[in-house]
């Protein structure tokens, strides 16, 4: 199967869980750990709403579970998920705190590998290859450009 047809496959099953948690009750299954509440649309009754369900049966599998509803990812889906959570969170109007947040867990990447490119209007894109999150972009303007230069230069 190639990654097109992963992908597919992948979307498939997401939709397929989406579709699943809005109408099944959450499991109650403690062999994985929780990770979010599901944003579902309420049904028409008080039900208990499904919860997000993430375990790691193999190295390179993450299974996913929304009331009672499993997919496998493989790393390639894992990171196409992490692509398509990170777009959809981009556009969210509640944004991530300006500050770290007390307690916050993170992997660092050491001299992640990475690829810059200019703009005509002076403007810099630099792309940071995280062990976790994949190829991250960030885009600067003259004046950030020398700011970070600055933090980084600075003893």
């Amino acid at each position: 199967m190639n990654l097109t047809d992963q992908l597919g496959a992948l979307e498939s099953s997401l939709d397929e869980l989406i579709l699943a948690a809005a109408s099944i009750p959450a499991s109650s299954d403690s062999s994985t750990a929780s990770v979010a509440d599901a944003s579902v649309e309420p049904a028409a009754h008080a039900e208990e709403k499904p919860k997000l369900h993430v375990s790691r049966p193999e190295k390179n599998v993450i299974e996913m579970t929304i009331g009672g509803v499993s997919v496998a990812l493989s790393p390639e889906g894992v990171s196409e998920l992490i692509e398509e959570l990170s777009n959809a969170r981009a556009s969210m109007t509640v944004e991530q705190p300006n500050g770290l947040p007390p307690g916050w867990r993170f992997v660092a990447t050491k001299n992640p590998v990475m690829a810059t490119q200019r703009y005509a209007n002076g403007d810099r894109l630099l792309v940071l290859r995280h062990t976790g999150h994949g190829w991250v972009p960030f885009s600067f303007s003259p004046d950030m450009v020398i700011e970070l230069y600055a933090m980084l230069t600075k003893r």
